[in-house]
């Protein structure tokens, strides 16, 4: 039987609403907030009243009861104007409000996902340590049992969405215990904002993702009541592994709108420049490029789509997502390149979107997973070792 991956009624009208949005409420004002490193506060109050931070989660907790595809459609289109924009999103979503849902209490959830899904408040995962990297389960942040709380020391980094002004809390992977043949237990526990001893560092100097918030996370005997453990005690690995498996959707539905958002601006710009006596898209030699653009995010845009579908449905989609992930993250820088050449020494100027493009690309082949790391999963589907 064909896929057929094209959209309900209802997934398309939120990718018009969403798409009508991007361009009418972000495109104008995001490339301002960019070169000034600032973090889109007003846009992301207005995608908060829309309900996009609610996107995939039931009424009950203040959701709009979509689902993952529809958190995908939401990012593709706001990452084909601005990903720094789209990234807030996804970090808001997947790693914030998701383990909560996925795996927190119902009183957790009762307090904490209804202002998350309204963007009243932003929630960040760390997981990231400065020594670890893509070794998650290298993990040295410990969190210790004293009476009714644990003692959290460690430290973490790239953590998104961690030194807002809206940010309520953060998930932060610890070793909890030892297992018997002396391997770490890993845990996922909930520490709000402004706990003591949790030190949240400045900002740090990017190449892209200039509007969006990244921090270094420092934990000096932090103290949270034992009721904050997210999930079950020593189960924190196996959990923050899904929230990847499904992240990585979200990565790659990010990407491939930046891909296309790449085909926009290119195809915008050949129609209007003149070198020549005639519009550069007269040239085969441009026309070519911009077909092996489109081409590439429109398959990219299948594979994400395709990894939603069979995590929508109960089936499995580690390995979906994996490909998805590798695929889309690099016909993004590859699209943003092309996009570059195509706009010439213009291409170099930031008042361009395609520059922002260009320095916004190269961190999808890093995040959520490197593409190394993606070839790994992929091979290991297939039923390798490694």
């Amino acid at each position: 039987m064909a896929l057929d991956h094209r959209l309900t009624p209802e997934h398309e009208e939120l990718r018009r609403t969403v798409e009508a949005f991007a361009h009418d409420v972000v495109a104008p004002k995001i490339g301002d907030l960019y070169e000034r490193h600032e973090f889109p506060y007003e846009i992301v109050r207005e995608m908060g009243r829309m309900g996009l931070f609610g996107l995939p989660f039931p009424e009950e907790y203040g959701g709009m009861g979509g689902d993952y595809l529809a958190l995908g459609i939401a990012l593709e289109e706001l990452a084909r104007v601005d990903s720094s924009v789209a990234i807030t999103l996804e970090a808001g979503v997947s790693l914030g409000a998701m383990p909560l849902y996925l795996f927190g209490t119902e009183e957790q959830k009762r307090q904490w996902l209804p202002k998350m899904c309204s963007g009243e408040v932003l929630g960040a995962f760390g997981l990231t340590e400065p020594d670890g990297g893509s070794d998650a389960g290298g993990t040295r942040t410990t969190a210790v049992k004293d009476g009714d709380e644990w003692v959290i020391n460690g430290s973490k980094c790239f953590i998104t969405n961690s030194g807002t002004d809206i940010t309520g809390l953060v998930t932060v992977t610890a070793v909890t215990g030892r297992k018997a043949d002396g391997r770490p237990e890993i845990s996922s526990i909930l520490v709000p904002s402004g706990t003591p001893g949790f030190t949240v560092a400045a900002p740090y100097s990017k190449v892209g993702w200039n509007s969006s918030d990244t921090r270094e996370l420092a934990f000096d005997n932090v103290r949270v009541p034992l009721a904050n453990l997210v999930g079950q005690e020593g189960r924190g690995y196996a959990q923050f592994l899904r929230i990847l498996d499904e992240g990585r959707i979200a990565i790659s539905a990010l990407a491939t709108g930046l891909a296309q958002g790449c085909v926009d601006e290119s195809v915008k710009y050949a129609k209007e420049r003149k070198a020549f006596g005639r519009p550069i898209g007269d040239n085969q030699a441009i026309q070519f490029k911009l077909a092996d653009m489109e081409m590439r995010a429109h398959m990219a845009r299948i594979g994400w789509r395709d990894a939603a579908s069979r995590l929508v449905a109960g089936e499995p989609f580690k390995k979906e997502a994996a490909i998805a992930k590798l695929y889309s993250s690099t016909v993004a820088v590859d699209n943003a390149r092309d996009a570059t050449q195509i706009h010439g020494g213009y291409g170099f100027m930031n008042e361009y979107p395609v520059a922002r493009m260009w320095r916004d690309s190269k961190i999808l082949e890093i995040g959520e997973g490197t593409s190394e790391v993606q070839r790994m999963l992929i091979a290991r589907e297939l039923g390798f070792a490694g």
